[in-house]
């Protein structure tokens, strides 16, 4: 019994995100929706595609830092904990752009729509370019790591590149976009979703757990990962 209580007290995050998991795909896709002019149904994969992203950004942090923090004391878990966040959050990248792509198709790509102009305006949406560019920078790191054999050289080239791969984050995705002509919501008014204009309170209640579903989903694919990769060193050392 003690077992099991203490069981649930380590993994009570772990249990929330299946929870809100639950609870995101339940209500996401059965609660009525403000219907808004070309997104109509389609705004309910506002709690799937903006929410990855959200996850995405959160695992890259957690990345960074423990890339600074590796440069500070050269512990090499601080390394492992890097490399396993940062590819979990391109997973989650690659998940928003999916669902992000799969959105457009239904909305600006729609010749009934006002703003949609010609396929190839879509094609050259900063926004998707930016993305682009922001996950191979970091498809590049994990590269980089890979290539270099010496534990520590690696360690340390990966470590500072990381923190190069976290600062263009905000150029290819948070700035330049906004300064050229977009399709996409908030390229001037500011975070889509977050804005009053964007959501209404029925959709908050449905958002922002999913936002933290996700985003505990995400840290708990990556200890799973950092869990693994200490198991295979402990092998290879052996």
């Amino acid at each position: 019994m003690t077992d099991k209580k203490s069981y649930i007290q380590k993994s009570w995050w772990k249990i929330g995100s299946v929870v809100l998991l639950i609870y995101t795909f339940t209500c996401g896709l059965l609660l009525d929706v403000p219907h808004l002019p070309a997104l109509e149904e389609t705004i309910r994969n506002l709690y799937f595609h903006v929410c990855m992203w959200f996850c995405m950004m959160t695992l890259f942090i957690v990345s960074v830092v423990n890339s600074i923090r590796y440069l500070g004391n050269n512990n090499l878990k601080y390394d492992i904990y890097a490399r396993q966040y940062a590819t979990v959050g391109i997973v989650f990248g690659i998940l928003g752009y999916a669902t992000g792509a799969i959105w457009m198709s239904y909305t600006w790509a729609d010749p009934n729509n006002p703003a949609f102009q010609s396929f190839s305006a879509v094609a050259r949406e900063p926004k998707l370019i930016g993305t682009a560019v922001a996950l191979l920078i970091y498809f590049a790191y994990l590269i980089l790591r890979d290539s270099i054999t010496d534990i520590d050289k690696r360690a340390r080239v990966s470590a500072v590149y990381n923190i190069f791969a976290f600062a263009m984050l905000f150029p290819t995705i948070w700035i330049v976009p906004r300064l050229l002509p977009s399709l996409h919501p908030g390229g001037e008014s500011g975070n889509p979703a977050l804005d009053t204009r964007d959501i209404d309170s029925r959709m908050r209640m449905v958002f922002y757990p999913a936002v933290i579903g996700w985003t505990l989903l995400g840290v708990w694919i990556t200890t799973l990962k950092i869990r693994l990769n200490i198991l295979k060193e402990k092998r290879i050392l052996k």
